[in-house]
């Protein structure tokens, strides 16, 4: 099954936890605080494996979550760093953050990749608060929670050459002359429901990789038919082979067919109208098909003079093997980049923020007999910190008393036995202490 288009959970580990401990050897006293940091959680990384086609394996496996970082040991060593969790993905897929809709990455070459989740940072450990003041703190930290996002794959096909026309124009019968590939063929619209790939051998050494697109119609652009699904194919693919039926074997005109196929490329994508491209007159071996190319060539002429046509039929492989040799030509005068410019890795990039000071504003509000006090400073400050010793409890209420807190709560009412709550946690509020229990 061929799915371009998946949808993706994807979460960093989360870094592990600083410990509190202490140097205890015989012949050391006051050996001082030995609680090592935590390790790094582990990144998400999209790596691009060539031997891949599709998405199908996001169909299964939708959410991606990273280890979490080893907790700190004593004897102040450092917990390890998580192994980084390693994604597979086709080439041509670009990495949509879903809440923003911002592209953040699009991978073409084997082995490109690109972070989507980073790794939390690992706690610290009591050793990092030593000070001349309190050269035994029992003071440590969580460890940093990992970058959590929904993401959108889209995959574009990496193709040298694509297939447009309508349905049943015969685009997958020329690919199964030309290559290996078998796509399924049939007399009805849309027997083609996703593309199909195959090598084309020139000689000489030269090939190329063919795609087989979906049937577009009218209105592809806006979601009719099937086209409009894959119609960010022809994106990535360097020359366009427009197929036409010359014979009109369905009642349709010719040129009113590659007029109407070219509107929809250039209406999903304007670049897509400047796109080297070769008009396959399909089909000669039909009745009255000479006559509508020579018709069809006068009209092209008076648009597109410059647009080259040659006439082929698929079935009796009449004209195929020049259309390929000049379809190759063509390839060794047009660069291999990908036609669509790549977005700049995450890693590359450079972002430059203001330098400003920590948000210290705070919001008091009353419950009952309840204060409930909202700061982001704070909050951020409990969540890291390991409130289960004394120092923790210090540390926190000098931050409170610095950013005023204490003071607005005398101010509001606060007395002794007040019930304080910060975020997930309730403390008493003791009228004449430096903190709070």
């Amino acid at each position: 099954m061929f799915v371009d288009k998946a949808k993706v959970y994807v979460k960093g580990g989360d870094g592990g936890d600083g410990i509190v401990a202490f140097r205890r050897e015989k012949y050391v006293p006051e050996g001082g605080p030995a609680g090592g940091d935590g390790g790094r959680g582990s990144d998400v990384i999209f790596r691009v494996d060539e031997g891949l086609r599709t998405l199908m394996d996001f169909r299964y496996q939708r959410h991606f979550k990273g280890q979490r970082g080893v907790k700190g040991r004593n004897k102040s060593q450092h917990g390890a760093n998580a192994e980084n969790m390693i994604v597979r993905i086709p080439p041509g897929t670009v990495i949509i953050d879903d809440d923003t809709g911002e592209v953040l990455a699009d991978l073409t070459r084997h082995g490109q990749q690109v972070v989507v989740a980073k790794g939390g940072r690992g706690g610290r450990g009591n050793i990092r608060f030593a000070t001349p003041n309190n050269p035994a703190p029992e003071l440590a930290e969580h460890g940093e929670e990992g970058e959590e996002r929904w993401i959108v794959l889209e995959l574009k096909v990496m193709a040298d050459v694509g297939l447009v026309g309508f349905p049943s124009v015969g685009k997958s019968t020329l690919l199964s002359v030309v290559s290996a590939a078998q796509p399924k063929i049939g007399a009805y619209h849309f027997t083609t429901i996703t593309p199909n790939l195959g090598v084309v051998d020139v000689s000489e050494g030269r090939s190329f990789v063919m795609a087989d697109l979906p049937g577009l119609i009218e209105g592809a652009h806006e979601g009719v038919g099937l086209g409009h699904e894959f119609l960010r194919h022809v994106e990535r693919t360097r020359l366009i082979i427009h197929v036409v039926d010359m014979a009109g074997s369905e009642g349709r005109d010719p040129f009113d067919d590659w007029q109407k196929i070219n509107d929809e490329l250039r209406l999903y994508n304007a670049d897509l109208e400047n796109r080297p491209q070769i008009v396959a007159a399909n089909k000669m071996d039909m009745p009255e098909a000479a006559d509508n190319l020579e018709k069809f060539k006068e009209q092209v002429g008076k648009v597109r003079p410059d647009l080259e046509i040659m006439p082929i039929s698929s079935l009796t492989r009449q004209g195929v093997q020049e259309l390929l040799y000049r379809a190759a030509d063509l390839l060794d005068q047009i660069p291999e980049a990908p036609a669509i410019e790549e977005v700049t890795e995450l890693e590359e990039r450079k972002v430059y923020k203001l330098d400003k000071r920590e948000d210290d504003s705070f919001t008091i509000k009353r419950e009952n007999e309840t204060f409930i006090v909202e700061s982001v400073k704070i909050e951020r400050m409990m969540k890291r910190m390991q409130l289960n010793t004394h120092d923790a409890i210090l540390k926190l209420a000098r931050t409170l008393r610095h950013m005023g807190v204490d003071e607005e709560l005398r101010q509001r009412g606060a007395t002794d036995g007040t019930i304080v709550r910060i975020g997930d946690f309730e403390f008493e509020f003791v009228e004449g202490s430096s903190y709070y229990y």
